[in-house]
């Protein structure tokens, strides 16, 4: 195979570089490949190391999310096998398969090198974390998939090999087939960075994610001196502020309201009330351009307190910050009368159905119906009801039923306690965080980083759409955990290269340029063409013409261009 850069007249055929343009020299910048390579020691029975496959496999995804069967054809048709020095016949779904089980077994400690690198190009520390688990889903009966037997208190949690793949069942709160997925990110003004993730049961609530995910990051990353935590209510528990603070962490974190209503409403008299810096970007985009929409704000009170080590009892300082949005105040409202409407509509319409004595209304039918209108819906705490039975003189009484129905045996009888629903409007909008970090951090800015946990949320999504972690087709519970994890990497590829272009992105360029995506960036090399040319010398390849925008996007990545990718990997044909 020669490159060659002159026109042929010849027959040939086009090849869609797409996306790989800029994909290829991202992992090769993170070294992706040869840090698997480091952990995983070479099979003299493979023509080609795992390093090489996985990136691949990597990039697969990264560009057009498929099956692994269709990997070889993909890699043939878009030049992977190319740039990977890979044939596309070599990428058969066995060889990808043995790759991950490979990969498997040190999935842990493959994720942490990739990080420690990541965290050196960005020129990010481990000082701040934020944690959240997300759910995918799978289809199949996975019948090789078993609960994870960590019994006991070990010392040590397991990682790598000695830990059981994610027993993929259905979730706690669903009827789905899933795993739970945990991600830790290190975040800014720029977005998120994911620096581990760590499956685990589908089955598994948040206090268990967060417990094993703090385990493999003090096991596999250096952790420094009063790390922060930052997480959702879902993880937290006494235990895990307790944990943090045990190794000399810190925790900041949403706790659960009902929690602490109670403290709340000891000191409610006393709380000193400050509006809070924090702005969403829609309502800084309304106060820049005046805007006639609602200019919501928060308010912040910090309440010194202390929380208690459940194992040795012993106190922990800590402040609670009470937060009001009025955002979520104008919320909370609407949705207690809507829901009051809802209940109140749907519980005269059963009294009526009861009434008419409907032939398959029973008592039974009409308290199934009534759970059901009622369902977890806050609002039905202020509604109490009860099916009086009649007396004999009371059915007679009614008039005759229509034909087929019958005399009704009961009322519905319901009443609404308006004093009770306007009492909790005083908590329209409240919500609180607790943080044992030191007194240094204002609760201003404590709640401003706090906010930024939007960041790894928006991380899941990208996760689950522009990379797709669906479809996965894997029987092997440790091929799935394996490929999980892989595409972790990935998603951890996606934010590298998003971040790269901002920060050399002049400060003066537009808003477009300096907010650009990933998503938008890879698109922007959706039509990147290598024309193949079979020669009586070999086949010469012919990159395209780049378009302007792309070679401004190379430039500002300082990535090579596709005439220098493939010049790297083929001898330049001769051009005398």
């Amino acid at each position: 195979m020669r490159l060659s850069f002159l026109a042929s007249s010849t027959d040939a055929v086009t090849l869609n570089l797409g996306p790989l343009a800029l994909i290829a020299p991202l992992l090769e910048q993170l070294n992706l490949a040869g840090v698997i390579d480091e952990h995983l020691p070479p099979d003299p029975q493979l023509e080609f190391s795992h390093g090489k496959i996985l990136s691949l496999l990597a990039a697969a995804r990264l560009c057009h999310p498929q099956a692994l069967i269709r990997v070889p054809d993909w890699a043939h048709e878009q030049a992977a096998d190319v740039l990977w020095g890979t044939p596309a016949e070599k990428l058969n779904d066995d060889r990808l398969g043995r790759a991950l089980d490979a990969f498997f077994d040190q999935r842990h400690s493959i994720m942490a090198a990739v990080t420690v690198r990541v965290l050196e190009q960005a020129d990010l520390s481990l000082q701040r974390l934020h944690f959240d688990a997300t759910d995918v889903a799978f289809c199949g009966a996975y019948d090789q998939s078993v609960a994870r037997d960590l019994a006991g208190d070990a010392p040590v949690f397991p990682s790598d090999s000695l830990l059981s793949p994610a027993h993929i069942t259905k979730g706690y709160l669903s009827d789905r087939r899933m795993l739970q997925v945990g991600v830790a990110s290190v975040v800014d003004a720029q977005g998120a960075v994911p620096i581990f993730c760590h499956p685990l049961d589908g089955n598994r609530n948040g206090h268990t994610a967060v417990q094993e995910q703090y385990d493999l990051l003090r096991k596999h990353l250096p952790l420094p001196p009063a790390m922060q935590f930052v997480s959702d209510r879902g993880t937290f528990s006494a235990e895990h502020v307790a944990r943090l603070h045990r190794h000399g962490h810190t925790f900041l974190g949403a706790v659960p309201w009902n929690d602490y209503q109670a403290l709340y409403d000891q000191h409610a008299a006393q709380l000193h009330w400050q509006p809070a810096s924090f702005l969403s970007q829609e309502q800084q985009r309304r106060r820049q351009g005046n805007s006639s929409l609602p200019q919501e704000h928060y308010q912040l009170a910090v309440l010194k307190h202390e929380i208690k080590d459940p194992h040795n009892g012993q106190s922990i300082p800590c402040r609670v910050l009470f937060c009001y949005s009025t955002a979520a105040a104008a919320e909370e409202r609407e949705r207690r009368e809507q829901n009051c409407v809802a209940i109140r509509a749907g519980l005269d319409q059963i009294a009526r159905k009861l009434a008419n004595g409907h032939p398959r209304t029973t008592y039974a039918s009409v308290v199934g119906q009534i759970s059901k209108l009622l369902g977890k819906k806050s609002a039905a705490r202020y509604f109490t009801y009860e099916l009086a039975a009649l007396t004999a003189a009371q059915r007679d009484a009614l008039p005759a039923p229509k034909n087929g129905h019958k005399k009704a045996g009961h009322r519905l009888v319901y009443t609404f306690d308006a004093a009770a629903a306007q009492a909790d409007t005083a908590y329209d909008g409240l919500s609180a965080l607790l943080t044992t970090t030191p007194l240094t951090k204002s609760g201003d800015v404590l709640f401003t980083e706090y906010k930024q946990q939007a960041y790894v949320e928006l991380g899941h999504h990208q996760w689950k759409t522009p990379l797709a972690v669906r479809p996965v087709f894997l029987k092997s519970p440790q091929r799935v955990e394996a490929l999980l994890c892989l595409l972790y990497l990935a998603l951890q590829a996606y934010q590298m290269l998003e971040r790269t272009y901002r920060r050399h992105t002049p400060a003066d360029a537009p808003k477009a340029e300096r907010q650009m995506t990933a998503e938008k960036l890879l698109r922007a090399f959706a039509a990147t063409g290598i024309v193949a040319e079979q020669t009586r010398v070999g086949q010469l390849l012919h990159p395209t013409r780049l378009t302007l925008k792309q070679r401004q996007i190379l430039d500002r990545l300082r990535y090579p261009t596709p005439r220098q990718l493939l010049a790297r990997r083929i001898p330049l044909a001769p051009t005398g």
